[in-house]
């Protein structure tokens, strides 16, 4: 199949069509020049300002902004404990930072499935993978869609673990609790952290975020960012008297700066608009595509609202998913695989990390209690999305798909 072959139905954009695209204008641009005409451009003014805009959006009682959500998700564990001996509950299924963060503690991760249809973690396999060392679960919010958090967090209680949500795709999502609406954020857990990579829907060009109701965790968090530093520097150059700071603890570098904090309060005030345009595009999606024989679309639970981050779809039995990806890259369309298994990287060697099934396994690359893991990864790709995306460029996605799914089925 060659974009000629679908000229006929529509008429190709003009452009290429990337799985996804910042959104930055006048006002990001604008805001940048309040730092640089200050002269101060490291953590100041503009990180505390977007810290307080940050919690508020949330509905959080404290933020503390960081260098990238790799750098909060480290401070999360390393805050509430995490440390050599311990484990930590995951899953595979994620980007390999949120497995990295527990090695950084000198813990262990260990994996457990996600649904069989959908992307999150599979909440009826974590009884089992807890054992006396379990001290934390990181519960992933993939893609945008928010996790069963409330069973989580029962079991959790149940067991007295340490809560961390990975929120990295998730800013703008909601969860239902108890009849009412809560944002991704406005921690259930003790702590929440999010990315503000480009292909996430706000952006700093990186940068990451904590936010948590529990002062004291707040307290400690600022303080590690910025090398366990007792009375920042902010604090330090508005004094008339002179302080010099103390470090009772080994801090570690994961500041953000006042440049990116500038940039991040305006892409704040885009946040809402950017949700309900994503939506729509979601519901589009869905419309295309669901004729589709075989095609898995993604699902939203009643008690969830997902941002959509990403739109993954599930192929039909038989279909090659590099061979899609290839045909569909041809046609002008980027796409990208389904989300990786980090226990199938090489950095994950047999005794670094666990399955969640006691037993099951020593670690290997093909792990029976992960197949709903490996499955989606290996038969599900993401499409493109993105805010400024024109009903033509969405159209071409889905004639695409098609004409790329026919062709490859035809051949078998």
């Amino acid at each position: 199949m060659t974009s000629e072959q679908i000229s006929h139905t529509m008429t190709k954009p003009q452009s290429f069509i990337p799985i996804a695209k910042p959104l930055l204008g006048e006002a990001e641009l604008e805001a940048v020049k309040r730092p640089l005409s200050s002269g101060w451009v490291t953590q100041g003014r503009e990180v505390a300002a977007f810290e307080v805009e940050f919690a508020e959006l949330v509905g959080a009682a404290h933020a503390c902004a960081v260098s990238s959500c790799t750098a909060a998700l480290h401070l999360a564990l390393h805050v509430l404990g995490v440390s050599p001996g311990d484990e930590v509950i995951t899953v595979s299924h994620s980007f390999i930072a949120s497995a990295n963060v527990i090695r950084y503690c000198g813990a262990t991760p260990v994996f457990i499935d996600i649904e069989a249809t959908g992307y999150n973690v599979d909440t009826r396999l974590l009884a089992e993978a807890i054992t006396e060392k379990t001290k934390a679960i990181i519960a992933v919010h993939q893609l945008g869609m928010p996790c069963d958090l409330a069973s989580i967090l029962a079991v959790a209680a149940q067991n007295n673990i340490a809560v961390v949500e990975d929120a990295a795709c998730a800013l703008g999502s909601q969860i239902q609790r108890d009849g009412c609406w809560s944002n991704i954020g406005a921690p259930l857990g003790d702590i929440a952290c999010f990315s503000f990579h480009p292909r996430k829907l706000i952006t700093t060009g990186d940068g990451g975020m904590l936010t948590t109701n529990r002062s004291g965790l707040a307290e400690r968090l600022g303080r590690l960012r910025q090398h366990g530093m007792d009375v920042n520097d902010r604090i330090r150059h508005a004094s008339s008297q002179v302080i010099n700071e103390h470090y009772s603890e080994l801090g570690f570098n994961y500041r953000l700066t006042d440049i990116q904090a500038a940039i991040g309060r305006e892409q704040l005030k885009r946040l809402p608009a950017m949700v309900q345009q994503r939506r729509a595009l979601a519901v589009v999606y869905q419309a295309e595509l669901s004729a589709i024989e075989g095609l898995g679309l993604p699902l939203e639970p009643d008690w969830a609202r997902s941002n959509w981050q990403s739109y993954c779809v599930r192929l039909p039995a038989g279909v090659d998913q590099a061979q899609l990806m290839q045909l569909m890259l041809d046609a002008g369309v980027a796409t990208r695989r389904g989300v990786m298994c980090i226990h199938r990287e090489a950095a994950y060697r047999p005794g670094q990390w666990r399955c969640g099934s006691l037993g099951c396994c020593d670690g290997l690359k093909a792990c029976g209690q992960l197949r709903h893991s490996e499955a989606a990864q290996a038969q599900s790709i993401i499409l493109p999305l993105y805010v400024q995306m024109t009903k033509q460029e969405q159209l071409w996605v889905c004639n695409t798909l098609k004409g790329a799914l026919q062709s490859l089925l035809e051949r078998a």
